[in-house]
């Protein structure tokens, strides 16, 4: 069942969830500033092409923060202004805490929360239950982006009515790739994914989050495109001109 943990234990818990995390992983924290051991944790997931959905509430960021941040490819920076829960989830770990992910108050404050595990039984629907609303977070912030010398938000769009909007009549006729595995697929930007690839993108539903593939020319896209964006942007002009997108 849910176990209690006090400032200690909380900070060697939230360690272990992000270095046991597996294809998934948000931290939602309205205050930001990472320790060197946070910082050296995430550049070590970003280097095995894991994404991070980090969630903040407020914009007082350090420069070098920022840039920090930004450096990380797999890393996603999302902006809720009135949040003010905290809350770190993987697959199968939940850490509901008083603790922000700020170095200070790990080192200074008495802080407490609970640990949720999906795997007990007993935590089963409680897990599911708190991802739901940490869902919800996620998909009402604005995705921010910092150009040198203000913050740019991205407003949350539907997904669905985002794709309506580029689907054409003849992508069911066209070879296409797997976004996420490579494999080919008929062409349709409305559905980038193979069956067996959806079924695990299902799972959270992320429009935006990095895939690894062009769903028009099967390269590589090292991150840069998503369900809300199959196509790498070099090859959106010829994909247009090809399926009349």
């Amino acid at each position: 069942m849910a176990k209690f943990i006090n400032t200690r234990k909380a900070v060697s818990e939230l360690e272990d969830l992000i270095k046991n995390a597996g294809e998934r992983l948000i931290l939602i924290s309205p205050y930001l500033k990472l320790s060197n051991d946070f910082k050296e944790l995430l550049t070590y997931r970003n280097s095995k092409d894991k994404v991070t959905t980090v969630i903040f509430g407020k914009q007082e960021l350090n420069p070098d923060e920022i840039k920090f941040l930004q450096g990380l490819r797999f890393v996603i920076l999302r902006y809720n202004e009135p949040l003010h829960a905290k809350c770190y989830v993987n697959d199968d770990k939940m850490i509901i805490t008083s603790l922000n992910l700020y170095q200070f108050s790990m080192a200074n404050n008495k802080e407490m929360g609970v640990l949720i595990d999906k795997n007990d039984q007993a935590d089963t629907q409680l897990f599911e239950d708190a991802f739901k609303e940490v869902d919800y977070i996620n998909q009402t912030s604005q995705r921010f982006e910092w150009n040198g010398s203000k913050p740019i938000f991205t407003k949350p769009t539907n997904n669905k009515s985002s794709n309506e909007k580029m689907t054409s009549s003849a992508t069911s006729k066209r070879k296409g790739y797997c976004i996420r595995t490579g494999v080919e697929i008929l062409f349709n930007i409305e559905k980038p994914l193979s069956y067996d690839a959806f079924k695990r993108w299902n799972e959270f539903a992320d429009p935006d989050y990095p895939e690894r593939f062009c769903h028009f020319s099967g390269e590589p896209s090292n991150g840069e495109t998503s369900v809300n964006r199959p196509i790498l942007r070099k090859n959106w002009k010829k994909a247009k001109e090809l399926f009349d997108l």
